[in-house]
């Protein structure tokens, strides 16, 4: 059963730091490409950063270059965002994704246009910044 699960979302002030897991089914998370998009109210998901599990690659949307990190642990097929210099337009609700493995890169770089390549998603987890 495919499945991810997100956790550690909640509320920090600007500038502070938040980390959110997604823990994934085995055979999800092998071998795969899994990324991490966030949405606004009443706008799509976009993009935010993605990492192949096997290999560790990384890659990320322009707006969170220098601020976040995507990193994965394969003994607990966990992937990670760590956030940092969080603003208040960071502020939405996070998902994790496995995405199609071919396209990677374009998942976390090609804004709205990444969510076309996910095969499926997690239920989320929010992030509220105060000012």
């Amino acid at each position: 059963l495919d499945q991810l699960v997100e956790s550690g979302g909640g509320s920090v002030q600007a500038g502070g730091s938040l980390r959110l897991s997604c823990s994934a089914s085995k055979d999800s998370y092998s071998s795969s490409c899994m990324a991490w998009f966030r949405q606004a109210p009443g706008k799509e998901r976009v993009g935010v950063a993605s990492i192949y599990t096997s290999g560790g690659s990384t890659y990320y949307a322009d707006s969170v270059k220098g601020r976040f990190s995507i990193s994965r642990d394969n003994a607990k097929s966990t992937v990670y965002l760590q956030m940092n210099s969080l603003k208040p337009e960071d502020a939405d609700r996070y998902y994790c994704a496995k995405n199609t493995f071919t396209a990677c890169k374009w998942a976390a770089e090609a804004g709205t246009e990444g969510a076309a390549v996910v095969e499926f998603w997690g239920k989320g987890a929010q992030v509220t910044i105060s000012s």
